[in-house]
């Protein structure tokens, strides 16, 4: 179990992400159509990430002048970047000479590899090879799957997170009316149900200081091509990009508080 800083975007590092964001949207002829982070809220290893075609961009945005700091760090930005096997991207932004605008610093996209320093275009990295998807990359999407069904049934959500060696996944106000939390999991067919993990009276611990009540979701997925009633024979990859089946039965109560 990590312990992960809960960091807030500053007032005026937000209005540098937003411009960042609005830069990177305008790129594509009708904007990015998946977004995997455009939110501000902690916590953050990148600051935003998209997926291109079937490539994946983690993005940190930086101030040139080094004024104006965000959340998170370099190293998480790599870390993530690495687990789901994408890009992992600076954006130098420039607060402009007059008036609180920013404009990005780099010409075209705006981005550059965060290793190498040079300029990246995501259209230009976009091929026709098929790629599984990875293990952070479900994880992320099964958090995606419970949060959306917890906002669907109008829970207020207070933080959510996606790397896989992290616990809990999502933070939110329940019944209780106090915040309370989910441990997700994922799984690829032909299995159909996540195991709780072995460790859960450690999670449970480390969240006992702001609520002992906590839930777990398991969330199965499969290739549209491979109905979940088979046997499981030839399985078909979950390829980046494809359609999938989902399962997924809502929330277990696992500890009470009590």
């Amino acid at each position: 179990m990590y312990n992960i800083k809960m960091q807030e975007m500053s007032p005026e590092f937000l209005k540098c992400w937003q411009v960042a964001g609005m830069h990177l949207d305008n790129q594509v002829q009708g904007g990015i159509k998946t977004w995997l982070r455009a939110h501000p809220y902690p916590p953050v290893l990148e600051h935003l990430s998209f997926r291109l075609g079937n490539q994946l961009f983690f993005v940190r945005v930086e101030d040139v002048d080094g004024k104006v700091d965000g959340p998170g760090s370099l190293r998480g930005l790599l870390s993530v970047a690495k687990g789901c096997q994408g890009h992992a991207c600076r954006m130098p932004m420039k607060k402009k000479f007059f008036g609180d605008g920013w404009v990005a610093d780099v010409p075209g996209w705006g981005l550059v590899d965060a290793e190498t320093g040079k300029p990246v275009n995501p259209v230009e990295l976009v091929t026709d090879e098929k790629i599984e998807m990875t293990r952070w990359e479900l994880q992320d999407f099964a958090v995606q799957v419970v949060r959306g069904q917890l906002e669907k049934e109008g829970y207020q959500l207070m933080s959510w997170q996606g790397n896989p060696d992290v616990d809990p996944a999502i933070w939110f106000i329940g019944d209780s009316k106090k915040p309370e939390w989910v441990v997700v999991r994922a799984v690829r067919y032909p299995e159909k149900d996540a195991v709780r993990p072995a460790n859960w009276d450690a999670i449970a611990a480390g969240c006992s200081h702001m609520s002992r009540i906590g839930y777990f979701a398991s969330v199965a997925f499969a290739s549209t091509d491979d109905p979940f009633d088979m046997r499981g024979v030839n399985v078909v990859p979950l390829y980046r990009g494809y359609s999938m089946q989902i399962r997924y039965k809502g929330l277990d109560l696992v500890s009470d508080g009590k």
